[in-house]
């Protein structure tokens, strides 16, 4: 049998439910039409949703319509609770909208359409109580659908041939095919439904079972079904209790089947390990109202609840299916709670409701030590407050609610974040760029793995995911930004998981705090409907709010505004407009997002919010130095960090006359004086150096001479004299030269070859040994290669073998006989290489040597301007990369 999910919505007493009833009914699933007003109705099962006449939880029921099995989920229809119908829409396969006859479009029927558009369901219409609108309301309600909603609603109660002309100007292919055939086939008008280019619509009353039959006959023909895969996947979509207190995951199978006992994890490759879970289901229930069956196993396009399951959260994916999105409304109030009961059980208590419901917020402020929750609107705080008290036998009230905030910045700005106290470290520097309105928060990384591996990255991005990060103006949770890794360091050996949580959260505010930063509040988008003559006195009055309004539309006596207006102006000014218009004025209101907060500095006085003095989201960095940490303010982080990540954003810094910047993260050019120095630090530490560059020749213990002659005299063995060997850190050289850490960009192994080719030409002059050292200890079952390169020698190193490693081995091998140089820019190699008795040459050192070089191969023309021809040399090697890689790419395959 078909599967197909489907839910309703609709504004608050548009008739939902009672369609609910009239489907059921006329399925045979029940046997009796139940009344809202009658409080009998088969999907209101909670006490209080009888009694104030209104959905406030999502419910499921079962029914069959031919071969047809559906599953209906009913949603909420206030305002309040749209968020429990915005979890509903993510298993969808696809949804009727209620829309009121006798009312038209409101404004939170457009916040259900934006929602079934941002998840992209189908939808059907269902017009309702057409019964009361009058006999020439159905065209001015089909101009209004149109208009306000798509241009697609099409009404399917028309003949077919025009029908078939309505649905064909949706869609060009469709269109050109009409046109050749003359027909219109179902199979082509579903595709225009599951693509959301054709809204059908359906005229009737569901009091009086008018026009359902019609609706029911349309579902079986034209509705959209999946095709689900093999492997298993499932997605939850909500948590809640039964009245035995049992943890019900509620979730629809989206891939293969689902079987009791069946293990479930919501293991994937961007979930930490210290994260993830993994559970079995122990009771698999198909529940229809109040009323459920059990299961053994389920296919997909099953919704069910399952018990067993501590750790889901609604969104959340399950095997193949993807990762929770994150969703679109969110809470604009905030409400501190006032109760008998201590706070440690007030919170447990508040955060088993927030498990069930992801939009209540509840917040502990440590500083004033009261505990606050924040929510859509008043009547949510009502409902909250009586399932406290009859869950946990919790008296609660909540005071005033204050408007909730977030903060944005204007500009982009650099986080830098350094944690390293004694045996710990991790650094990182993060991209902070405002992005719309609207947008969230995104994360990214363009950060190299040759940097920075890529399981620190991933775990990096987690970091930034899993925290509410605030701001730096009023303490208030950030939003509209892109966050992007540019680059970070780990230790080899010291560096653990949290070392990354620590530098990642204190980059974050590092950057908030060196940004221009902007204050954002609530607005509601709202749709007055008044008598005429109060029209001037709403308009000035959103005028003064600081709104702003459409044309004003007049039908007869009355008019109709439309615009948008702060949360903190508009909250109260319902009971106002029932008063100036005596209880004939009528505002709906809906979530609009946030802008930026007109009167920003006075709001931001009012909080006294002082981001220094918050410990638990301090912006200050941790640095180690003889052998403890110390705090450095956030002001001086980026001078001290060990890492570059190339970005300049409008930083002011000298010019350079010698050369390009050599990498703050170890570049070294002492001189002689500074590396004795370096020497005797050396060995207080590790001990002397026991090798004869450093120490004087101790005294033979008996007669030598050149000959060796007998008598128990022996012979000096003198130390080879031949050509001096140079060892070239590859990947540290390259990340150390703005040209070449530009070309490794688009291509590692282009910069690699350019690097050689210079590496040639420094050998053909100096007649020196020349070995390149590459990393590839991270190459699983790499067993490390040695290439002769024209006159060079490159070494890849073994899986688990650095490239310091290799260069240190080295040093210590060839330097018994020979001279050795090292080119590097890493700090520690330098002490080891110069412990070893080798010399060393930095980076920005080696350059300047190899623009020496070129400038002699050059001759006398090119003397004066010897670093113009390295950056030509480095543009040729480029060149020839280029050529290389469009040959490759040329070469028939």
């Amino acid at each position: 049998m078909k599967k197909l999910v489907m839910g309703i919505l609709a504004h608050v007493d548009a008739g939902k439910t009672t369609l609910s009833e009239a489907l059921l009914y006329h399925s045979g699933a029940i046997r009796r039409l139940g009344r809202v007003d009658h409080q009998d109705a088969f999907l209101d099962t909670d006490a209080m949703e009888r009694e104030r006449g209104i959905t406030i939880f999502s419910k499921q029921a079962e029914l069959e319509l031919g071969d047809l099995s559906v599953t209906l989920l009913d949603t909420p229809g206030h305002v309040d609770f749209s968020a429990e119908a915005e979890r509903v829409l993510q298993v969808l396969d696809c949804a009727v909208l209620v829309v009121s006859g006798s009312d038209g479009v409101q404004a939170h029927t457009r916040t259900l359409w934006r929602l079934l558009e941002g998840y992209g369901v189908p939808v059907f219409l269902f017009i309702n109580k057409m019964d009361l609108a009058g006999p020439d309301r159905r065209e001015a309600l089909l101009a209004e659908l149109k208009q306000r909603l798509s241009g697609g609603c099409t009404d399917f109660s028309l003949p077919a041939g025009d029908l078939a002309e309505e649905a064909a100007v949706c869609d060009e292919a469709v269109l050109e095919e009409y046109l050749e055939t003359g027909r219109m086939p179902d199979e082509s008008l579903t595709a225009l439904i599951a693509g959301r280019k054709l809204f059908p619509c359906f005229f009737g009353s569901a009091l009086r079972l008018e026009g359902v039959e019609e609706f029911v006959s349309a579902l079986e023909r034209f509705a959209p079904l999946r095709t689900y895969p093999k492997e298993f996947g499932a997605r939850v979509f909500k948590v809640a209790r039964d009245e035995r207190g049992t943890r019900l995951t509620y979730l629809k199978v989206t891939g293969g089947v689902l079987r009791v006992k069946a293990p479930l994890t919501n293991r994937r490759p961007d979930i930490p390990e210290d994260q993830v879970w993994e559970e079995k289901a122990d009771q698999i229930r198909i529940y229809s109202g109040a009323k459920f069956r059990t299961a053994e196993q389920i296919p997909a396009g099953t919704v069910a609840a399952v018990t067993g399951l501590s750790r889901t959260v609604p969104g959340q994916g399950l095997g193949c299916e993807s990762a929770w999105t994150v969703p679109v409304l969110e809470p604009v109030l905030t409400y501190r709670v006032e109760t008998d009961l201590d706070p440690s059980s007030a919170l447990r208590n508040l955060r088993l409701l927030e498990e069930e419901d992801p939009l209540l917020h509840v917040v502990w402020n440590e500083g004033a030590k009261e505990l606050r929750v924040q929510l859509m609107g008043e009547v949510q705080t009502e409902i909250l407050g009586r399932r406290l008290r009859e869950r946990f036998g919790m008296e609660a009230s909540f005071g005033v609610g204050q408007v909730v905030y977030r903060e944005t910045i204007a500009a982009p700005v650099e986080g830098v974040g350094h944690f390293e106290p004694l045996r710990h470290y991790a650094e990182v520097h993060l991209l902070l760029e405002p992005l719309p309105r609207g947008s969230g928060l995104r994360f990214g990384s363009v950060c190299p793995e040759d940097q920075l591996d890529g399981h620190w990255q991933r775990l990096v991005l987690t970091h930034l995911w899993e925290k509410s990060h605030l701001g730096v103006l009023t303490g208030s949770p950030i939003t509209d930004m892109r966050i992007t890794l540019t680059a970070g360091r780990a230790h080899e050996k010291h560096t653990e998981g949290g070392d990354f949580r620590q530098a990642t959260y204190r980059a974050v505010r590092q950057g908030l705090m060196g940004a221009e930063s902007v204050l954002l509040e609530p607005w509601y988008a709202f749709r007055l409907e008044l008598p005429g003559a109060q029209l001037g006195r709403a308009l000035s009055d959103i005028q003064q709010m600081g709104g702003e309004t459409e044309p004003p539309e007049t039908l007869g006596e009355e008019a109709v505004l439309a615009g948008a207006a702060p949360v903190a102006a508009l909250r109260d000014y319902a009971r106002e407009t029932a008063a100036y218009t005596r209880g004939q004025g009528r505002l709906s209101l809906r979530p609009d997002g946030f802008r930026p907060c007109a009167g920003a500095e006075a709001v931001i006085a009012a909080m006294g919010y002082d981001p220094e003095r918050d410990v638990e989201n301090t912006p200050d960095s941790v640095f180690c130095a003889r052998g403890a940490g110390y705090t450095v303010k956030w002001s001086e982080v980026p001078a001290c960090a060990h890492v570059d990540s190339g970005l300049r954003l409008n930083r002011q810094e000298p010019e350079e006359e010698a050369g390009p910047r050599s990498r703050r993260s170890g570049s070294y050019a002492g001189t002689i004086e500074q590396d004795r120095e370096l020497q005797a630090i050396f060995e207080r530490t590790y001990g002397q150096v026991k090798r004869r560059d450093f120490l004087p020749p101790k005294p033979p213990r008996r007669p030598v001479s050149a000959a060796g002659e007998a008598g128990g005299k022996v012979p000096i063995r003198r130390q080879a004299s031949g050509p001096e060997y140079l060892l070239v850190d590859g990947y540290n050289i390259i990340f150390a030269w703005d040209e070449l850490k530009s070309m490794a960009r688009d291509s590692l192994d282009a910069a690699r070859k350019a690097l050689c080719d210079l590496l040639c030409n420094y050998q053909g002059y100096q007649k020196c040994h020349v070995i390149a050292v590459f990393d590839a200890y991270k190459v699983r079952g790499g067993l490390g290669s040695v290439e002769k390169y024209h006159n060079i020698h490159v070494v890849y190193t073994r899986e688990a073998e650095t490239a310091d490693a290799y260069i240190e081995r080295a040093t210590y091998e060839i330097g018994r006989e020979h001279r050795v140089k090292v080119a590097t820019s890493d700090g520690p190699e330098q002490l080891i290489i110069l412990g070893h008795g080798a010399l060393r040459v930095s980076a920005s050192a080696f350059r300047e040597e190899l623009e020496q070089v070129q400038g002699q191969i050059a001759g006398a023309l090119a003397r004066n301007n010897s670093r113009s021809w390295t950056a030509g040399a480095l543009r040729s090697a480029m060149e020839r990369a280029e050529e290389r890689k469009t040959k490759r790419r040329n070469e028939p395959c």
